[in-house]
């Protein structure tokens, strides 16, 4: 299999020494994630592409996952599948062509594109006339269109070879990480802190995350859980940081100390606070923030601008413009909606009459009544892991949960991967009953199902199995393992 990756338009109009350099770092992490799937992988880097060459082994399964790394890799804007041929003359290149392209093109209008770099006594149009020429003579029911054709036939001709193109597959654009200096995005679990993260991994800046505990043990394995699949589908080439602040006495001191129509502005700006000093311990130098304008009373351009007003530490919003149901279809794009759909809500605080127009000076004013070593304490105590650390933490907070890889005969299977994921891949157990129920909905229906019975939750790589088993045993369900293939 050979891949030729294209960067993205912006890495090409930079200077050269930028480009060079932005290109370096495309070729590393690009190496780093195909390698991890194919460890011979050859990921070579040049002008205007980067070469991606596996030998003949790869099997179909494996090169479809290597073309599905390579689109979530932050600054790839396109890519080619292609099969490479020694060119010999426009016959042999017409012959090599038709071997792809003659099945594919019948009923269809097409038009043939050839690319040549090298020297050659012909021209693009001469090759392309020629290929053009014998795939519609081979293939009666097509017809030529150079305007809007149907299927266009892409061709390269690299000095004497002659790149045929399977495939367009489309990149994530952005930036390649880390071409940006690091940020500190509070994560939540919700729609719009999973997207904002994702727009600034996209754009370059490797993200960190800082998770505000509000709700308990489940809120943060469920915020870990969507943290660790951002960061392992669009960021996994390189090491971030996993943050976690017990916000529960802040809010505490809030309810206690804090005036009603205030209290989601004074909880934000105390986020805020925490948040700088997490980021000035890690030599971090920007938030990042899933607030959008005007979407609650605590995001109007007043409150946010009495909010900003507790740190110098500068805060990224790339959502500020964008409406929720722009988001939330966002969200289904980059894989975190199902995620951030069974988030219950961890409001912390809920004013009767919330300002929409906060005044600094009574903000400051009612603060002065918080006990601020309160804050300093949950930032010092902290936790602060390495995220690829959770899918260990999660193997080890389960260990009581029992790991099978034969299943009895009687076993009832519950795969607990998205719709999409188990659409793509059913299981398929012959003789066992296989019952599919997302994880984002297993703790609502679990309920539901004959609790005489041993369930057995299964996913492709195990830690949402683990995860949700471990749930399931802590409000009581015991009758649940984790099924290994």
């Amino acid at each position: 299999m050979k891949l030729i990756v294209k960067y993205h338009p912006e890495i090409n109009i930079k200077s050269r020494s930028v480009r060079r350099r932005f290109s370096k770092l495309l070729e590393s992490n690009i190496r780093i994630i195909v390698k991890r799937l194919y460890p011979s992988a050859h990921v070579i880097a040049r002008w205007s592409d980067i070469l991606v060459e596996t030998k003949d082994d790869v099997t179909p399964e494996l090169e479809a996952e290597i073309i599905e790394a390579v689109s979530r890799i932050p600054g790839v804007d396109q890519y080619n599948e292609i099969v490479e041929y020694p060119f010999v003359d426009f016959e042999t290149a017409f012959q090599d062509v038709a071997k792809h392209w003659q099945n594919e093109l019948v009923g269809k209008t097409f038009c043939v594109r050839v690319k040549r770099s090298g020297k050659h006594d012909f021209t693009s149009s001469d090759l392309e006339r020629y290929i053009g020429g014998g795939l519609n003579q081979s293939v009666e029911s097509a017809s030529v269109s150079l305007r809007k054709p149907d299927i266009t036939v892409k061709v390269e001709l690299r000095e004497d070879k002659l790149q045929v193109i399977k495939a367009n597959h489309k990149g994530l654009g952005g930036m390649p990480l880390p071409t940006q200096e690091d940020v500190l995005s509070l994560i939540s679990g919700g729609f719009d802190s999973g997207v904002a993260t994702y727009h600034m991994m996209r754009r370059g800046a490797r993200t960190h995350f800082c998770f505000f505990n509000l709700g308990g043990r489940e809120h943060e394995i469920g915020v870990k859980q969507v943290s660790h699949a951002i960061w392992q589908r669009y960021s996994s080439s390189h090491k971030t940081k996993f943050i976690s602040v017990n916000f529960e006495p802040v809010v505490d001191q809030i309810l206690t100390n804090i005036d009603n129509g205030l209290m989601g502005v004074v909880l934000k700006r105390m986020m805020m606070r925490a948040a700088a000093q997490v980021a000035d311990k890690l030599n971090i130098k920007a938030l990042v923030t899933g607030e959008s304008l005007g979407q609650v009373s605590s995001q109007t351009l007043t409150n946010l601008n009495v909010i900003d007003r507790v740190t110098e530490t500068l805060i990224l919003r790339p959502l500020i413009h964008i409406d929720k149901a722009e988001i939330i279809e966002t969200s289904r794009e980059i894989g975190t909606h199902d995620f951030a759909a069974a988030m219950p809500e961890y409001c912390g605080v809920i004013s009767k009459k919330p300002t929409t127009r906060a005044v600094l000076s009574q903000v400051e004013e009612t603060e002065a009544n918080f006990d601020f070593s309160v804050l300093d304490q949950v930032v010092a105590d902290a936790e602060i892991m390495d995220i690829r650390k959770i899918e260990d933490e999660a193997q080890q907070e389960v260990q009581e949960v029992e790991h099978v890889t034969e299943l009895p005969t009687d076993a009832v299977v519950i795969d607990v991967r998205s719709p999409e994921e188990e659409e793509e891949n059913p299981l398929e157990l012959d003789g066992l009953e296989v019952l599919a129920i997302p994880f984002f909905k297993i703790a609502t229906k679990f309920g539901d199902l004959d609790q005489s019975k041993d369930y057995y939750l299964y996913c492709d790589k195990g830690v949402m199995s683990r995860l949700q088993a471990l749930l399931l045993h802590e409000h009581g369900y015991k009758s649940v393992k984790v099924y290994r293939k």
